[in-house]
């Protein structure tokens, strides 16, 4: 399985970033990960300066999102939805973003899920519980 390093995401978002300025072509997972750069403006200063990207340092006292990892997320879970994977998570995303109004806002909630379920495995040592996580998709998105 590939497992790229904290620096190789940030090298990808960044590149991406650049090629989507600059108007070059992208791979359809570059092409994915632009959509969700453009939909999030405010992270354009962080994503410009590939060295700044690789130094910088997000905590949770800093009160601030790490784009990295939100764009990352974005992935995550456009790539779940499209394979369905876990079964029923294409559905619950869908019934969550009608819900909604929106499928950017259905992927914050659906995030909020998702990183609930990496704290539990990582808590408990235990592989990441698929059931668990459509479970909170499908209880948002019937609320």
């Amino acid at each position: 399985m590939f497992q790229p390093s904290q620096h190789d995401v940030r090298r990808f978002f960044c590149e991406v970033h650049r090629k989507q300025r600059a108007g070059d072509p992208l791979t359809p997972i570059e092409a994915l990960a632009a959509s969700w750069i453009a939909e999030h403006p405010e992270y354009d200063a962080d994503l410009a300066d590939v060295d700044a990207a690789l130094a910088a340092v997000y905590t949770v006292e800093d009160g601030r999102t790490n784009p990295f990892l939100h764009l990352s997320m974005h992935l995550s879970i456009s790539e779940q939805v499209s394979i369905d994977q876990p079964t029923g998570i294409r559905q619950a995303f869908e019934l969550l973003a009608a819900r909604r109004g929106s499928a950017h806002e259905a992927h914050h909630e659906i995030m909020e899920c998702l990183g609930e379920m990496i704290w539990a495995s990582q808590r408990s040592g235990l592989p990441p519980d698929g059931h668990a996580y459509l479970d909170c998709v499908r209880r948002r998105a019937t609320r």
